[in-house]
């Protein structure tokens, strides 16, 4: 006969008691355990294991009821504690998990996705004094896109990053006003464009349905949840003795008070919630704007700002065509150049096109990381070292049914590819949703003239290229000995390829893709953006084509750059070994994709008034002029010795890579600090330090004076265009048999004389030695 235990009490040596159901000598069913300390749990047992739904109170006050797993919160419960927070939800192995809701002792309450104890995704906080939040949360601080509305009427809708503004957004202040520009760590930062309080405004694209609102007009991403049907796991535990099992139980509390140590404060005070101070004091930012925009104007005012600092201001009228142009180009994606790789795809083609590519490249990370890792064999270069699949709209055993076309998908090379990703750092998770997640891929103009579709990733840190079938040919030649110069040069600034694929619709029309590292995936705001290749021929930019997003070429470039001994030796020397690789691989027509970051706004304001002091000084007396020190121009960035538990090392864009030893600070290994913004740490080709020099025009100065302008910058920078084959061009240039060629005016050279004429141009144009 089946034992199905029986009630009984029972005393242990150290104060502990349990009364309730035992089945041989284990807690079986219900049962009630009360410990020495005073902590009761009181609810569902299996052997030795706290499975199923219980109470417990914990000596200190806090109570959670709902699931337990093995002795951990697991599922979804209540947890109260005795300061008056509370939390209800999921839960998964004692960290808040899932869907919850929380009200803080503070009486703030935040209600959406959690992630390990902290909000993660989408979610709604509202503050004490009534401030609200609702978007996109990221290791327990505001990050990603979300609205924040301040009690006093202003609103903020746009992009966060780490709990401050960061990137493009639309500021309403409650007068009326509206700004329209970027921010940059919570200044603004770059163009935008201000309307006054009782102008016209602009006619925003409507980004969310009234159905997905509350009553504040918010957007609202999580889903309604409702209490799960009770289920007990069981599956987690480990078999222990039920006295061991019984006093690990007793830490749930310890453990559980943990989780309060970020979010939780055993006083009532407004540090309370998890970005508090810095969401509060984004409204006293704009307060600038908000005065202006109580007169009421049919002008506009476009505005430019260098880290929360106004440098220029134009007035406009407020007219309807204008307004729209302007918005076009500051605030929307560009629309892709016309091209025949583009024809394919009608009405929806681009995102026919990025929807096929994320299947794919979800596919082929999924197939290939599993695989166990191991040394790549030449047999992996190979013609057949492909992964191919066909993706039915409708799915197939091994794809899944989608909305896009039926194609066909082919991965180049994938077990190279993967071991490329892993040696610079790549997580593949991280890969994919980076590429595949949600937010998708966004559609960016061609910087050149190649017509190819650029689709950059929504954290900016990967590069989708379409290339020709010659280009796809040079990449795959020239990949066994890529492989191993990345392998032996970590620093090396040649581009970064993840992955090579190809998508062939009905009818056999193919479009090539490869995947690259962004360059100017950066902490720091790029201000100018550079392509340089050491020509002159065609190397200018029309006045009338230039705007704060365009690249600039070699005859745009004004500036010279002056940076420590030790940093230019390292740049110069990583350059030429790059060079001799590209020669050797017969590529030509590479070229040094530049960044600059402006420490603004002290060092312009600085010339400025070195510039009006120097005119002032030619009409006093020789005896009245002050003394030349007075008139020294920026000191530099600051440099200090690297401390890696100080700077961000998390993974991204430029993990790999060696920390740069520089001359001023006797060799040693060095971090820039920018104070009130971060602490970067020096690498090859990113956040190196320099001066920008630029001669000011005879005509504006006494021909007997010689005056420069000098800026504190940041500079990035990497080898891009690095599949032009020379063989490829010549056949080309034959063709052009009556043209006379200039080898120092176009890119139609030897690798040798290219690669000579390019060292030639970086030493000796842009990064001269100091004198």
């Amino acid at each position: 006969m089946e034992d199905n235990g029986r009630f009984d009490e029972k005393s242990f040596s150290n104060g502990d008691v349990y009364m309730g159901m035992i089945k041989g000598i284990l807690p079986h069913d219900q049962g009630k355990y009360t410990w020495s300390d005073g902590t009761v749990y009181e609810g569902d047992w299996e052997g030795e294991k706290i499975t199923g739904k219980g109470l417990v109170l914990w000596s200190n006050g806090t109570q959670y009821e709902g699931e337990i797993c093995g002795g951990y919160l697991h599922g979804y419960g209540t947890l109260t504690t005795s300061s008056g927070c509370s939390y209800r939800g999921g839960w998964k192995m004692n960290s808040q998990h899932g869907i919850g809701l929380k009200k803080y002792s503070n009486s703030d309450i935040y209600e959406g996705l959690w992630k390990e104890g902290v909000p993660e995704g989408s979610g709604r906080y509202t503050w004490n004094n009534g401030n609200i939040y609702v978007g996109n949360w990221k290791n327990g601080t505001i990050d990603g896109r979300g609205v924040m509305k301040w009690v006093n009427g202003d609103t903020f809708d746009g992009f966060w990053s780490n709990g401050v503004m960061h990137g493009s957004g639309v500021y309403n202040f409650g007068d009326g006003g509206l700004y329209i520009g970027t921010w940059n760590r919570g200044l603004k930062d770059g163009k935008g464009v201000f309307y006054p309080a009782g102008s016209k405004k602009p006619s925003l694209r409507i980004l969310h349905s009234p159905h997905d609102s509350d009553d504040n007009g918010f957007l609202l991403n999580i889903e309604k949840h409702d209490a799960p049907k009770p289920r007990v796991k069981r599956s987690l535990s480990a078999n222990i003795a039920v006295i061991n099992r019984f006093k690990s139980f007793r830490q749930i509390s310890h453990r559980t008070s943990s989780l309060k140590i970020n979010l939780i404060r055993s006083d009532d005070s407004a540090q309370d919630c998890v970005c508090h101070d810095s969401s509060l004091a984004l409204s006293n930012d704009l307060d600038e704007d908000q005065s202006e925009g109580s007169v009421k104007s049919t002008l506009v005012y476009e505005r430019e700002y260098a880290q929360g600092v106004l440098i220029m201001e134009r007035i406009s009228e407020c007219s309807e065509s204008s307004r729209k142009k302007k918005q076009q180009n500051k605030f929307s994606v560009k629309q892709v150049k016309k091209s025949s790789c583009l024809d394919i795809f009608q009405g929806r083609r681009s995102y026919y096109l990025k929807l096929n590519l994320q299947l794919g490249i979800r596919y082929t990370v999924g197939k290939i990381t599993p695989v166990p890792a191991r040394e790549v064999r030449s047999s992996d270069f190979g013609d057949r070292a492909r992964i191919r699949m066909y993706f039915p709209r409708t799915g197939s055993k091994l794809t899944p049914p989608h909305c896009s076309i039926n194609f066909y998908w082919k991965d180049y090379c994938p077990m190279v590819f993967r071991n490329l990703r892993e040696m610079f750092k790549l997580d593949a998770a991280d890969y994919m949703m980076s590429i595949c997640g949600e937010s998708g891929l966004r559609d960016l103009s061609s910087p050149g003239k190649s017509g190819s579709i650029f689709y950059l990733s929504k954290d900016d840190r990967f590069v989708i290229k379409t290339v020709n079938k010659s280009e796809l040919k040079v990449l795959l030649r020239m990949l066994p000995k890529y492989y191993r110069h990345v392998g032996d040069h970590e620093n090396t600034l040649i581009t970064k390829f993840f992955g090579l694929h190809r998508i062939t619709l009905r009818g056999g029309k193919k479009v090539r893709f490869v995947v690259m590292g962004n360059v100017f995936c950066t902490e720091l705001q790029i201000h100018r953006r550079y392509d340089l290749k050491g020509s002159s021929q065609g190397r200018y930019t029309d006045n009338d084509k230039i705007n704060c997003n365009t690249t600039l070429k070699d005859l745009d470039l004004k500036y010279e750059f002056h940076m420590d001994k030790k940093l230019r030796e390292s740049l110069l020397k990583q350059i030429s070994l790059d060079c001799k690789f590209l020669e050797s691989q017969h590529i030509i027509d590479y070229s040094l994709l530049l960044g600059l970051h402006f420490r603004a706004p002290e060092n312009m304001k600085a010339f400025v008034e070195h510039h009006e002091s120097m005119q002032h000084q030619e009409n006093l007396p020789s005896g009245d002029v002050k003394e030349e020190e007075h008139l020294i121009l920026p000191k530099g960035l600051l440099l200090v010795s690297h401390e890696p538990s100080i700077v961000n090392t998390a993974p991204g864009p430029h993990i790999r890579g060696n920390t740069l030893r520089a001359y001023s600070m006797g060799d040693s290994e060095v971090d820039l600090l920018l104070p009130g913004t971060a602490r970067l740490r020096v690498q090859l080709g990113v956040n190196m330090p320099a001066q920008a020099t630029r001669k000011i025009e005879e005509d504006k100065v006494a021909k007997e004076v010689e005056l420069f302008e000098v800026y504190d910058v940041v500079l990035y920078m990497g080898v891009i265009d690095i599949l032009q084959s020379y063989n490829l061009k010549k056949k080309i240039e034959h063709s052009y048999k009556s043209l006379k060629f200039d080898p120092m005016t176009v890119s139609v050279v030897e690798p040798k004389m290219y690669d000579q004429r390019f060292l030639k141009f970086l030493e000796e144009k842009v990064f001269p030695e100091t004198p």
